[in-house]
C-alpha cells in the first residue's frame, strides 16, 4: 500500500519530465511550444468574389495544406500552387507557370516529375463546395530551393477541369478559374 501511494505521488513528476524530455517532439502548444511556420491564401474568381482559403502549415515531413472552396462549378478540379506570386484577373496568367524549382516534368503520375507545385485534383460538390487536405514534400515554408517565399512569391491556382496528372505542362486542366498569393501566417 505504501508502495502504491509513493509512485502515484511520484506520477506527476515522471511524466512533468517525460514532457520536458519530449518537447522538442510536441505539436505546437499555444504558449508552450514555438509554432511551426505557416502561411495562408484567400482564393478570388475572376470578378474578385472570394471563394476559397487555404492554409499552409510546415510540418516534418513538407508543408500541409487543407483548402476549402465555395461557389465553384461543380467538379473534379485541378489545384497547382504556381511560381509567381500575383493573382490578376481575368484570367491569373500572372501567376505563371508551376512552381518547379527542380525543373522535374508535369504531373504527379508522371516517372519524371512531378513539378514541386503539382498537387491531387479537388472534388467541388453540386453545392459548389470543395474540399483538398494534403502534404507536399516537394515544397517548404523556410528558405530554400523550394521555398514558396522565393523572389516570386508563388500562388494557389485552382483550374476549370482536372489535371491528367501527366502532359506538359499543367495536365490539360484548362482555365484557372480562382487565384490567391500566398502570404506568411502571423
Amino acid at each position: 500500500m505504501k508502495r502504491a501511494a509513493r509512485r502515484l505521488r511520484q506520477a506527476p513528476c515522471i511524466i512533468a519530465l517525460a514532457l520536458g524530455l519530449a518537447s522538442c517532439s510536441l505539436p505546437y502548444i499555444p504558449g508552450v511550444t514555438l509554432p511551426p511556420p505557416s502561411a495562408g491564401t484567400t482564393l478570388r474568381d475572376a470578378s474578385g468574389r472570394v471563394v476559397g482559403s487555404a492554409v499552409f502549415l510546415q510540418e516534418d515531413d513538407g508543408v500541409r495544406i487543407l483548402l476549402d472552396v465555395k461557389g465553384l462549378p461543380p467538379g473534379t478540379k485541378a489545384v497547382h500552387i504556381h511560381d509567381v506570386g500575383q493573382c490578376t484577373p481575368p484570367s491569373f496568367e500572372s501567376a505563371g507557370p508551376h512552381f518547379n524549382p527542380t525543373k522535374a516534368q508535369h504531373g504527379l503520375e508522371n516517372r519524371k516529375g512531378p513539378h514541386a507545385g503539382d498537387l491531387p485534383n479537388m472534388t467541388v460538390n453540386d453545392t459548389g463546395q470543395g474540399h483538398l487536405e494534403v502534404t507536399n514534400s516537394r515544397v517548404t515554408l523556410k528558405a530554400g530551393p523550394t521555398s514558396l517565399f522565393d523572389e516570386n512569391g508563388s500562388a494557389l491556382v485552382v483550374h476549370e477541369g482536372p489535371d491528367d496528372m501527366r502532359s506538359e505542362p499543367a495536365g490539360n486542366s484548362g482555365a484557372r478559374i480562382a487565384c490567391g498569393v500566398i502570404v506568411r501566417g502571423g
